[in-house]
């Protein structure tokens, strides 16, 4: 996959997850603009770049103002010239039970998952349309989010709503971007993290990997869809590329040995009454009709081996 001249930002490439996708995207020959709440980190990352032979400069900053978002856009313009691909993986965690969480708790995750997506991407897109009525070259977004966002998951209100709503907003933006030759996709990675370290069925083969690289089981790879990041890195390289380019409005799961197309909301049963429905009349019919396949909710929890 040669995305050679290309020019992308990844949004909290400090560690983890975003740490793969901008070495990734620079092992394929992009430039890449470093970002990350944590200066030294981004600082770090692009060394690592720098020295493995690719392109990486550094611009740190906290997601979520516009401020931010519009200097991480200026700084790929002034030092490569354009942006063609954006990456919005920054995020954070404040975990509490609904009737625990505190407003700033929730406000501060959906400040850095959400505001940050959305002003980054806003800024992004602006400068992608100017390209695209000088030269037709359009561009690539790239938004992270979750099974949480997808499904719920106990303890992560804030998490699940800000995830949710990027998936929301992605939708949207692929139509609103189309004409500007503009993909816009949302994955959802499932992979040995900081975040993903503290679940217990996880904890100690993720441990084991880290310190001692033991590799992951086959049943964690294959059967819970779960890897590494690096595991993850191949598809944001490939919907960076030109092969991508009629991929849009998406929302793809990667995660260890897994590939996956999650579906969009659709109605999945329907029933009429002529003259409308009546309380009573729903309750009559709820188990016979519409309420014959409820929905199920949350994250599945892993099948661990015995």
């Amino acid at each position: 996959m040669d995305l050679t001249a290309r020019v992308a930002v990844v949004t909290g490439a400090g560690r983890g997850l975003g740490l793969a996708y901008a070495s990734a995207l620079a092992a394929a020959g992009a430039n890449v603009v470093v970002n990350d709440a944590d200066s030294d980190a981004a600082a770090g990352v692009v060394s690592r770049i720098v020295g493995a032979g690719g392109k990486a400069v550094a611009e740190p900053g906290a997601v979520g103002p516009t401020e931010v978002a519009e200097r991480l856009v200026e700084r790929a313009v002034e030092e490569y010239g354009r942006i063609d691909v954006l990456v919005t993986n920054a995020g954070v965690l404040r975990d509490r039970m609904l009737w625990k969480m505190s407003d700033e708790e929730f406000d501060t995750v959906l400040d850095v998952h959400l505001r940050g997506t959305f002003t980054c991407v806003r800024a992004a897109v602006r400068r992608m349309r100017k390209q695209g009525w000088e030269n037709g070259a359009g561009g690539r977004i790239v938004v992270v989010g979750s099974p949480a966002g997808q499904r719920g998951n106990i303890g992560q209100t804030n998490y699940s709503a800000a995830k949710a709503g990027i998936v929301g907003m992605v939708r949207t933006w692929s139509m609103e971007c189309a004409r500007a030759g503009i993909t816009v996709n949302a994955i959802v990675p499932v992979a040995a993290t900081a975040m993903t370290a503290t679940m217990p069925a996880f904890a100690p083969f993720i441990e084991a990997w880290q310190n001692d690289g033991v590799p992951l089981p086959a049943w964690l790879r294959a059967g819970e869809g779960f890897g590494t990041p690096e595991d993850a890195a191949g598809l944001v390289v490939f919907l960076a590329s030109a092969e991508a380019e009629t991929v849009t409005g998406q929302v793809i799961g990667i995660g260890g040995d897994k590939l996956s197309l999650w579906t969009h909301p659709e109605e999945v049963t329907v029933s009429y009454r002529h003259g409308g429905w009546t309380a009573d009349a729903i309750a009559e019919t709820w188990a016979s009709t519409v309420g014959r396949n409820p929905q199920q909710v949350g994250i599945p929890a892993p099948a661990v081996p015995s």
